[in-house]
């Protein structure tokens, strides 16, 4: 694989919200967390999960959760007499935190503890940092092998979008409908599928606005 072909990868992948009805393989997701599972990792902790829900019936319990969730948000900004804030919160991020809703897929992307011999034998008897900052090096890592999902699934002609929403609004909810340990965190969702359309290419920031040299 050249580097032109690796970088084609990289900037042709969107986050799609429409997807056709053609279902998503076992294979094709086993292989995609293949891909995920050799992302670097906090010495080498791999602090990663992934739930990949094939169940639309389920998929749509996870959108109804979040729906009941951003409502029970707006009319408590309704109380605060945010009345303008509330109805955007439903208009506007509404569609956007649940555009998983018709995915043939939804991964649940999860953060388990750190664990590794360095915090079991060094960090943690002296008290390295609080425990609230392993919970971020689970984060990091899960987040590394999500990007690696990402890039594995448009690379095999699939589509994907991650979402914040979800968790933001619903996180509890979700935990409980999916039994997951409290010790887990959840990250993100990430919807999957065929895509029906291919959004076009969104601006970025140039490299001089967010790089610095130093030599």
């Amino acid at each position: 694989m050249t580097y032109e072909d690796f970088k084609t990868v990289v900037l042709e992948r969107r986050s799609v919200r429409n997807f056709t009805e053609q279902e998503v393989s076992v294979d094709d997701i086993r292989e995609i967390i293949d891909c995920a599972r050799f992302a670097p990792s906090d010495t080498n902790s791999q602090t990663w999960k992934f739930i990949a829900i094939r169940n639309t019936e389920k998929i749509k319990h996870i959108e109804q959760l979040t729906w009941d969730q951003l409502h029970l948000r707006a009319a408590a900004a309704e109380e605060k007499g945010l009345s303008r804030e509330a109805r955007l919160l439903v208009k506007s991020f509404g569609p956007y935190a649940t555009a998983f809703s018709d995915a043939p897929v939804l991964i649940v992307c999860l953060a388990t503890p750190y664990e590794s011999k360095f915090r079991e034998r060094i960090f943690d008897p002296i008290q390295l940092v609080d425990d609230h900052v392993w919970a971020e090096e689970g984060i990091k890592s899960s987040c590394l092998a999500s990007q690696n999902l990402m890039l594995a699934a448009h690379a095999r002609g699939l589509a994907t979008c991650p979402m914040t929403g979800p968790v933001l609004l619903a996180q509890d909810q979700i935990r409980e409908y999916l039994n997951i340990p409290t010790e887990f965190q959840i990250n993100m969702v990430i919807a999957l599928g065929h895509p029906k359309e291919r959004p076009g290419k969104l601006a970025r920031k140039e490299i001089d606005d967010i790089l610095d040299i130093i030599d």
